[in-house]
This record gives C-alpha cells, sequence and structure tokens, in this order.
C-alpha cells in the first residue's frame, strides 16, 4: 500500500477516468521486456503499454494518408486543390471534432 505521507518525485499528470480495460495473454519473455523497458523510463508496466500502444495507434491513423491516383484522377485531385470549393456543413461539422488521439 502507498504510504500517502510521501510527496511524488515529479509532479503527476491529472488522473484519467478509466473505465475499461484490456486483458493480453504474452510470451513470459515479452512481459520481462515491455518491464525493463518501462523500469528504464521510470514508467509502470501498464503506463508503458498504454503510452506505446496510443502512439502507435496514432501514427497508423495518421499514415492512412497515402494514396495512388490514376493520371486522370491525379489531374482532377489537384484542380480541386488548386480552386478548392467553398467549406460545407460536413467539413465545418467535421473541422470541429476532436481526433480519437486527443484526452477531452
Amino acid at each position: 500500500m502507498r504510504n500517502s505521507a510521501v510527496a511524488p518525485a515529479c509532479p503527476a499528470e491529472p488522473r484519467v477516468r478509466r473505465d475499461t480495460n484490456i486483458n493480453v495473454r504474452l510470451p513470459y519473455q515479452t512481459r520481462e521486456l515491455i518491464d525493463a523497458a518501462a523500469s528504464a523510463i521510470g514508467q509502470t508496466r501498464t503506463e508503458f503499454v498504454v503510452a506505446s500502444a496510443k502512439k502507435h495507434a496514432i501514427d497508423v491513423l495518421l499514415d492512412q494518408r497515402f494514396f495512388v491516383l490514376s493520371g486522370k484522377e491525379s489531374a482532377s485531385f489537384l484542380a480541386v486543390l488548386q480552386n478548392p470549393p467553398e467549406p460545407n456543413e460536413k467539413l465545418k461539422e467535421l473541422m470541429k471534432r476532436r481526433p480519437p488521439w486527443t484526452q477531452k
């Protein structure tokens, strides 16, 4: 049990409500590797796994920006980029949304 009279060495981030869980079965060696890495940067296993998974999830979502177009499609795409239409209501609503990786 934690001694409440001892102050943390550095200011803690505000607590985030945790309302779900993920159970993972993995090889012992993988857990040991995760524990060693977490310890090396002063995090718990949970903090390390959550931060690593979150960072990778953001990277995956941001990497979905590459696409391939034919010559005709490319010309049409460039024409729209050079002469964009006025923002419509759907675009305005989209721009008001927070990215899924930001904290609320």
